[in-house]
C-alpha cells in the first residue's frame, strides 16, 4: 500500500507541459542544423553526437518572468495508445511562446545529476533525463527524486550501444530492459527513448513505438561531451537558443563537472530573458 501511494504521487508530479511537434523531412533542422535523416546513417556512424551547426539567436530580453511548466487537464494515461512509427526522431517542442526543453544523457551519475537536479530545483525547472539501464539500475534513488521533483525520464537503452550494428533481438532487449528498471525506479514506463549517438534504423524506430514510446532527438548540441570548457559550452546553449529549441547535454559518461557549471551560468539567463524551459506532455500526431 505505502508503495502504490508512492508511485501514485510520483505520477502526479509527472507534469506534461508542452507537446513534441513531428519533425518535417523538408524543413526540420538537425544538430547541424541542415536536413538531415538520422535512419539513413551508416553502420560506422561515430560514435558521438554530431557537432551543432551555427544557430539563428534572436535577441535577448531581460525579463523578470519566471515561467513554470504548462500542465493539462487531467492526468496523463498510465498506459497510453501506441504511438506510430516515425521515420524520423522528432527534433522541435512546439508550445505557446519561447519554450525550450533542456535534455541530459547516459545518466544518472552520482557524481553529476544530484548537483543538476538541485540547480533544476533551485529555479523551479523541469527537464528531460535519457537515463541508460545500467546506470539507473544502480542508481534508483536519482530516478524517484526526478519523479518528486517532476522530470521527465526517458529511455536511451541499458549499455549504450550503436543501435544500428545490432541485431533486432538486441535492439529490443537494449530498450525493455531499461524500461523495466525505469518502471520500477520511476514509477512509470517511459513515453520517450533516444537513440545513442543519434543513430537510427527502421527497426529502432519499430521498437521504440512496439514499447510506446516516441524517439527524441535534439536540434542545439552542447557538446559537453568534448569537455571544451565550461565558457563554450553555455555559448553554445545560449547562441543556440530559439523558440521550439532542445538543447542536448550529459550528467554522465565522463567528467561532466563543465556540464555542472554550464547549467548555473545560463539557466538563469534563459529565464530571465523569457524563455520558457518546460518537459514535454504527448500528443500522437
Amino acid at each position: 500500500m505505502e508503495k502504490d501511494q508512492l508511485l501514485t504521487r510520483r505520477r502526479a508530479l509527472i507534469a506534461g507541459a508542452t507537446v513534441l511537434g513531428a519533425a518535417g523531412a523538408a524543413g526540420a533542422a538537425g544538430a547541424t542544423g541542415t536536413p538531415r535523416t538520422p535512419s539513413a546513417e551508416p553502420a560506422g556512424s561515430p560514435v558521438r553526437p554530431p557537432a551543432a551547426g551555427p544557430q539563428t539567436r534572436p535577441a535577448l530580453r531581460p525579463s523578470a518572468f519566471r515561467l513554470l511548466p504548462m500542465t493539462e487537464d487531467g492526468p496523463p494515461s498510465s498506459r497510453p495508445l501506441r504511438p506510430p512509427v516515425r521515420r524520423e526522431p522528432l527534433l522541435h517542442v512546439s508550445g505557446r511562446g519561447r519554450t525550450m526543453v533542456l535534455t541530459f544523457d547516459d545518466g544518472p551519475d552520482p557524481r553529476y545529476t544530484p548537483t543538476i537536479l538541485k540547480t533544476l530545483r533551485k529555479y523551479d525547472v523541469r527537464a528531460m533525463f535519457f537515463v541508460c539501464g545500467g546506470m539507473a539500475a544502480a542508481n534508483k534513488n536519482l530516478l524517484a527524486e526526478m519523479a518528486d521533483d517532476g522530470h521527465i525520464v526517458g529511455n536511451h537503452t541499458w549499455t549504450h550501444p550503436l543501435l544500428t550494428q545490432l541485431r533486432r533481438p538486441q535492439i529490443r532487449s537494449e530498450i525493455e530492459r531499461t524500461c523495466d528498471v525505469i518502471e520500477d525506479a520511476y514509477g512509470e514506463r517511459p513515453l520517450w527513448f533516444r537513440a545513442p549517438y543519434g543513430a537510427w534504423n527502421r527497426a529502432t524506430f519499430q521498437i521504440g513505438a512496439d514499447l510506446g514510446m516516441e524517439p527524441v532527438a535534439w536540434t542545439v548540441d552542447s557538446r559537453d561531451w568534448t569537455t571544451p570548457g565550461t565558457g563554450a559550452i553555455v555559448h553554445r546553449v545560449e547562441h543556440g537558443a530559439a523558440p521550439g529549441v532542445i538543447v542536448l547535454s550529459h550528467d554522465a559518461g565522463g567528467d561532466r563537472s563543465q556540464s555542472v557549471r554550464a547549467l548555473r551560468d545560463y539557466l538563469p539567463q534563459l529565464l530571465d530573458s523569457g524563455y520558457h524551459l518546460t518537459v514535454p506532455r504527448r500528443r500522437y500526431a
